[in-house]
């Protein structure tokens, strides 16, 4: 059995090119392998669980609902609606605005919602980050796009048994992988999609990856993303290349609503642009 290491594909394409990723797959009926031809998101619920979004940013348009976690009286966290936000507000880091506003870029029709789980500086706990997506997923969102991770072990289940509530009750769970190659989660699921970065220069570019735990390679190189103040900036990491996966679930959900999680992981695959379609029946690469 070949046991995998940091040296291979896990946390970034590395040196290699797409074509060195060449894959063959059956198709699927009735659902283009071709991105353009899928729906612009309209009717979807995209939740993106971060340092909020800013309000009235140009480059993110319209966010249908703003909550954050904080500390009740008794010191558990729990989700509150911020409520109508003035413009400029909602985010102090960035992170989440930039995440935002991909996901508007990719699904342009999609319903945005912000769970601010992280304060300035990308600061926050563990304990956060499992009060905002846990009540993500119990909202039953469509897709929630999580740009972040923990590597505290003892949150490990807990995020695990809330990754497969996901997954089996509908709402897709776009994950990124850690930028350094150390243990964290949830992106390590196999119940949600994992997101790295690819270093090709074109900005419509997504690639399967034939040696998971991540599963497909995004633009994240270099990329413009909406910033705090009503700006843009450029950037790298898989933070930025995971809102274009989630962006294009979205756009899969628009075309066919009734998807589930695993089918629009494997929809994602048969559309990326390293796996060619073979005949039903056909194994193997090519």
């Amino acid at each position: 059995m070949t046991t995998k290491t940091a040296e291979g594909l896990t946390w970034s394409l590395r040196d290699r090119t797409p074509d060195d990723l060449a894959m063959l797959a059956d198709t699927v009926p009735a659902l283009s392998a071709d991105p353009s031809q899928w729906s612009d998101g309209a009717g979807v619920r995209v939740c993106v669980v971060d340092t909020g979004v800013e309000c009235g940013h140009p480059g993110v348009g319209p966010v249908d609902g703003s909550y954050e976690v904080r500390a009740g009286a008794d010191g558990t966290p729990r989700v509150i609606d911020s409520g109508p936000l003035p413009d400029g507000a909602g985010d102090g880091c960035g992170h989440g605005t930039a995440c935002a506003g991909i996901v508007r870029r990719v699904a342009p029709e999609c319903s945005l919602y912000s769970v601010r789980v992280l304060g300035q500086g990308f600061t926050g706990t563990g304990n956060a980050l499992l009060t905002g997506l846990r009540w993500a997923v119990d909202q039953g969102f469509d897709v929630v796009n999580l740009s972040l991770s923990t590597t505290r072990p003892q949150f490990l289940e807990t995020l695990r048994s809330l990754a497969d509530q996901a997954f089996f009750t509908g709402t897709t769970l776009v994950a990124s992988a850690h930028n350094t190659p150390v243990e964290s989660f949830p992106w390590r699921f196999s119940s949600v999609i994992s997101v790295g970065t690819h270093r090709e220069d074109d900005p419509g570019l997504f690639l399967y990856n034939p040696a998971p735990p991540v599963e497909f390679f995004a633009p994240g190189q270099n990329v413009q993303v909406a910033w705090t103040g009503g700006k843009t900036i450029r950037t790298t990491g898989n933070s930025f290349a995971t809102p274009f996966i989630s962006g294009l679930c979205a756009r899969l959900l628009g075309s066919r609503p009734k998807l589930t999680p695993f089918q629009i992981k494997h929809a994602l695959y048969l559309s990326a642009a390293n796996v060619r379609i073979g005949d039903p029946g056909t194994r193997g690469e090519s």
